[in-house]
C-alpha cells in the first residue's frame, strides 16, 4: 500500500480569492491556558489573573481571556490552511477584538481569501491576503485580523523536495 500525505498549508496557485477555509477543531480556552500566556508574556493586568479584581471592579464580573492569546489562537488554527507552505508573513493588520472571551468559551476561526498577487521580483512566489475571523460557541465573533502571507507557487515547492521536504525515509 502506498503512503499518502495530508496537505498541509496550499501553494500560492490553489488560493482563490473569496474562498473561505473553516479550520477544526476549536479549542475550550480554559483558566490554564490563559494564565499561562499571560505569565509568560508578562501581562499581569489583574483582568485575566485576578478572580476577586474581576467581580468586583469590572463591567464583566470575571476574568477576561487576554486578547493576545485569541488572536495567537486563531493564528495557530489557520496554519494548516493558509500558511503552513508559507516562505514569510509579511505583515498583520487590523486586529480587532470585538467581543470579550471568557474561560470556558470555545474558540472556532475561518480564513477568507482576499486578493492574492504574484511577485514582481521572483516568479516562483506570491502574496495572499486574507482575514481571519474567530467567533466563540456560540457564533459571537470575538476576534478579525488581516494579514499578507508570501506563499510558494508548486514549482518552489517541487524544487525543494515537494509536500514534505527533508522528510527521511525509514529505514531498516
Amino acid at each position: 500500500m502506498e503512503a499518502t500525505a495530508l496537505q498541509f498549508g496550499r501553494y500560492y496557485e490553489e488560493f482563490e480569492i473569496g474562498a473561505v477555509y473553516r479550520h477544526w477543531p476549536g479549542k475550550t480556552v480554559t483558566e490554564y491556558d490563559d494564565h499561562l500566556f499571560c505569565l509568560l508574556t508578562m501581562n499581569h493586568h489583574p483582568l485575566h489573573l485576578d478572580a476577586h479584581y474581576a467581580q468586583e471592579s469590572t463591567d464583566f464580573g470575571r476574568n477576561v481571556v487576554v486578547g493576545n492569546y485569541v488572536y495567537s489562537l486563531l493564528l495557530g488554527m489557520s496554519v494548516p490552511d493558509v500558511s503552513g507552505k508559507a516562505i514569510a508573513n509579511l505583515e498583520v493588520s487590523s486586529l480587532k477584538h470585538t467581543k470579550p472571551t471568557f474561560h470556558g468559551d470555545t474558540i472556532y476561526g475561518e480564513t477568507e481569501v482576499l486578493d492574492k498577487t504574484p511577485s514582481t521580483s521572483k516568479d516562483d512566489r506570491g502574496v495572499v491576503h486574507v482575514e481571519t475571523r474567530g467567533y466563540k460557541q456560540d457564533g459571537t465573533v470575538v476576534c478579525t485580523f488581516r494579514r499578507k502571507v508570501m506563499i510558494p507557487k508548486r514549482s518552489y515547492g517541487d524544487a525543494r523536495g515537494g509536500e514534505q521536504p527533508g522528510r527521511p525515509e525509514p529505514r531498516a
